[in-house]
């Protein structure tokens, strides 16, 4: 329990899913929140529009027949009273009407207007910290034979612009035109009046729409229908302005038909054309204004089957996510951590998106992911803090560790304890545990200690049985060097045998491991040969002895490289000039490494000569066959040969990498400057 109270990551946790509950509530994201809210409804929205909503619009074929724009508000009027005449049994105009018409046409528009009787236009809510201070309305003549609603719609946030929702301003409810206009659309067309009780909007007796604790209703838009870009394309729910214009000029069947489709219908008249800059981006597309207001008649009707989750659930769904990421914090293999996360965050994500599909209820979900993620990210810090600490306590007690040859020699010359150094041709060694993090994560660090110290002193005592020096530990990593302080011509072949017999140590080392279920230990190698700078190297107090250069640097890229070819013992061309005649060895391919310019040619270092198994031999003679049709460009040649070595040995490493890079150059061949040098893009 008292280490549990240690886990600062934990309680970090805690806290963030503490602050993403009032976040939520009070919306401090948005614009993210809207998001997610859009691609859900995408997955959720069918092409349903009512069949008792229709469209009449003024788009750009209508106003190039017309040839005027704006339309006048006496033929806005005549297409009123035509609509009237055709059985409309409510018509709404997205027209605002509050400025004085220039030519003197308000009081006769008024008058039609009146004559329909049946008309609701618009007005604009001024809206100041949240509430209505004010209203344009229509002018008197207008508003005084007519029934108005505000048409504000905007965005969530201020980033984003994108509709999802109206708002109701309760306080304001009592001003004339105090209600959203598709509201007081709707209400017209039953003959009832909207009131609010508690949190839920009531329209007549069976309309009874829930509005969330910021008094927004969700607008659930269908979708457009197949082909079409807007809901007025569709024949069934759309009519162009010019032909209800003038009544006369249509013939009896059409007229017929006109009034088939709008009798008994709320008609909603709007500008769709392009200079009136009246569309928004929702989650099904940009949308027409006049469109937004019929999706929102179209969700009133169907009592607002979109509503905010209740904070309970909200609740629930946040301690469960919370309670499975705290699980992954105990769990120290990283693939196993990130992996149930991963499942964890699938779960969650899945059940939020069928909730709204399924239920109509909204979920926070940009909120939860993102504490989410910063909780893992929390999680994962804590263990890479805790597996570096791990490393420096390593490297601080075995930094210094020198064979005991070195240490012989400068107790007989202190002098070699001075600054500098000398250059000599050398053979550098670089090994590496492959998977250490996992390995440091599964043992106390007691028993990590004595594990590396059980490994480290075993591939020290066979450096030290081929005159090698030990020049540093770097966590599980070893340095070494051959050819000084003591002249070694064969520098190389000592490098090369005493990694033969290393490896060679490693596969019954690793079957003791096994036996008492530690984790097992694979080695990766790198062995350069070349000129060195060697010496004494550090400051008066503290001094290494100590190779550098760019022979080194190489050493150490090699034992990188193993990861590309699944090989664990790689050299170079340098030292396998030295040692052809000693060694077995398989030509992996000619690479460039990062940080230099040229190419070399690298090794698998195998056996030692004559030593190579029957088995290893057939494999490399298909393996060799198939790199000579590589280097020359038939990779489906190549292919079929490694595909042969690879029947003989399915976990053979190089030739499981050349299969999937010749599959990858025969789709997508190397560009024809290729030299076939392979270029490394990691260290």
């Amino acid at each position: 329990m008292r280490d549990l109270f240690k886990r600062y990551d934990i309680f970090a946790v805690v806290v963030l899913f503490l602050l993403a509950l009032p976040a939520q509530r009070y919306e401090w994201f948005s614009a993210v929140e809207d998001q997610t809210v859009s691609l859900r409804h995408l997955l959720r929205a069918k092409a349903d529009f009512p069949g008792n909503v229709v469209f009449v619009n003024t788009d750009e074929a209508f106003f190039k027949a017309y040839k005027s724009w704006p339309l006048r508000r006496t033929d806005i009027a005549r297409i009123v009273t035509n609509l009237h005449a055709l059985g409309a049994k409510v018509i709404g105009v997205d027209n605002l009407f509050d400025f004085p018409n220039s030519y003197g046409e308000d009081p006769q528009t008024a008058q039609l207007l009146k004559d329909a009787g049946n008309v609701v236009v618009v007005s604009t809510a001024m809206v100041q910290d949240g509430r209505i201070v004010g209203m344009r309305y229509p002018v008197p003549e207008i508003k005084a034979v007519t029934s108005t609603g505000y048409s504000n719609v905007e965005s969530a946030s201020a980033q984003v612009e994108s509709i999802s929702r109206i708002k109701l301003y309760p306080e304001s409810s009592q001003r004339v035109g105090g209600w959203p206009f598709a509201v007081q659309v709707l209400a017209r067309s039953l003959d009832a009046t909207p009131s609010l009780r508690g949190d839920v909007l009531h329209i007549g007796s069976k309309i009874a729409v829930p509005i969330d604790h910021n008094n927004h209703i969700y607008i659930d838009f269908p979708l457009f229908g197949a082909g079409e870009r807007s809901y007025s394309e569709s024949p069934f729910h759309g009519v162009s302005a010019l032909d209800v214009l003038d009544l006369s000029k249509l013939d009896a069947e059409r007229r017929d038909e006109l009034q088939e489709l709008i009798h008994g219908k709320i008609v909603l008249v709007g500008d769709t054309s392009e200079v009136s800059h009246d569309y928004f981006t929702t989650p099904i597309g940009v949308t027409y204004g006049v469109e937004i207001i019929g999706a929102t008649i179209d969700t009133l009707q169907r009592n607002g089957p979109l509503r905010l989750a209740p904070q309970w659930l909200e609740i629930v769904t946040a301690l469960v996510l919370m309670a499975g990421l705290i699980a992954t914090a105990f769990i120290v293999r990283p693939g196993l951590r990130v992996g149930i996360a991963a499942v964890e965050f699938f779960v969650w994500l899945a059940f939020a998106v069928a909730l709204y599909c399924y239920a109509g209820l909204i979920v926070s979900m940009s909120y939860m992911m993102i504490v989410g993620t910063l909780s893992f990210l929390v999680v994962n810090l804590r263990y890479y803090l805790q597996e570096r600490n791990q490393k420096a306590l390593i490297r601080d007690a075995f930094g210094q560790y020198l064979s005991p040859k070195v240490v012989n020699i400068l107790v007989k010359d202190p002098t070699k304890l001075s600054l500098g150094g000398e250059r000599r041709e050398m053979t550098a060694f670089f090994s590496d545990l492959a998977g250490f993090s996992t390995i440091s994560e599964q043992l106390s660090p007691e028993g990590l200690v004595a594990l590396l110290n059980e490994y480290l002193t075993s591939m020290c005592d066979i450096i030290a049985e081929y005159d090698g020096t030990v020049d540093k530990f770097e966590g599980d990593a070893i340095i070494a060097f051959w050819g000084a302080p003591l002249d070694q011509a064969n520098h190389a072949e000592l490098g090369c045998l005493a990694t033969i017999d290393m490896q060679r140590y490693m596969h019954g080392y690793r079957q003791r491991l096994l036996e008492r279920r530690q984790p097992m230990l694979n080695m990766r190698v790198g062995v350069n040969s070349g000129a060195m700078l060697v010496g004494n190297l550090g400051s008066k107090q503290r001094m290494d002895y100590t190779i550098m250069g760019d022979a080194v640097n190489l050493a150490a890229r090699l034992e990188g490289a193993n990861k590309e070819y699944r090989t664990y013992t790689m050299i170079s061309e340098h030292t396998y000039r030295h040692v052809q005649q000693l060694v077995e060895v398989r030509e992996l391919d000619r690479i460039r490494v990062v940080g230099k310019r040229e190419a070399v040619t690298v090794y698998e270092l195998l056996e030692r000569k004559g030593a190579l198994s029957s088995s290893m031999q057939e494999v490399l003679a298909h393996y060799n066959a198939a790199l000579a049709q590589y280097r020359q460009g038939d990779f489906r040649a190549a292919r079929q040969l490694f595909e042969r070595a690879h029947a003989l040995d399915e976990r053979d490493g190089p030739v499981n990498t050349y299969l999937q890079r010749c599959s990858r150059y025969v789709d997508m061949p190397p560009p024809s400057s290729w030299d076939g040098v392979y270029e490394l893009d990691s260290k």
